[in-house]
């Protein structure tokens, strides 16, 4: 087989155990080459004007494996790779997202997420000498429709949030959320159920008035 041939199965390999949830050393060259990509036009996107919002959904659309009708994304974004991020329709993140997206993330329609949080399906080893290696492993995650992400939050791989769930500000996911509830907190941990009160007020005792 020739050097070339060689690299390419090896290459393959790799993405093979990416997306297989099997730990591999990340410092692959053409796996770098592959990501620096996504880094340039990243770039470009966020070092568009507000105005040019035509600009950023085709942007987006490049960058992302999919992306669904009416997204919004305000930069600055971050991603390890975009095309491992599936968008559904409605979803709108404010600025400061990082998707740590060495393999796939998927999020529903209508999520909305906050400022400053972090996606992220890549871990490493507890073992200093795996570490040194550059080794990791990544596992998906996903989030159901209409959940709302809150400020700050962080959600670690393999995690999967059920749809109409609120995760609260400052939040550190580690493991599933079920639908339908609020949960909050470092670990995350489900506070209450989402109820008919929710339905008559929107904060506190403040009623909804339209």
């Amino acid at each position: 087989m020739s050097d070339a041939g060689h690299e390419e199965m090896q290459a393959l390999t790799l993405r093979e155990r990416m997306q297989s949830q099997k730990i591999y050393c990340s410092d692959d060259e053409g796996l770098v080459a592959e990501q620096a990509e996504c880094m340039e036009v990243l770039y470009d996107f966020n070092h568009t004007r507000p105005s040019e919002q035509a600009k950023r959904t085709e942007l987006i659309k490049q960058i992302f494996a999919e992306v669904g009708k009416d997204c919004y994304i305000e930069p600055p974004l971050r991603a390890n790779w975009g095309k491992y991020t599936h968008l559904g329709d409605n979803v709108y993140v404010n600025f400061n997202l990082t998707l740590v997206d060495d393999t796939d993330i998927y999020i529903g329609d209508n999520v909305m997420i906050a400022p400053n949080v972090t996606i992220a399906t890549a871990g490493h080893p507890i073992d200093p000498d795996l570490r040194r290696k550059v080794a990791q492993f990544n596992i998906p995650v996903r989030i159901g429709n209409n959940v709302w992400i809150g400020a700050g939050a962080v959600v670690l791989p393999g995690v999967n949030i059920g749809e109409n769930t609120v995760i609260g500000a400052g939040s550190v996911v580690t493991k599933d959320i079920p639908a339908n509830v609020v949960a909050v907190g470092n670990p995350c941990r489900v506070l209450r159920e989402i109820s008919d009160h929710d339905k008559e007020y929107y904060y506190k005792d403040m009623k909804i008035d339209i």
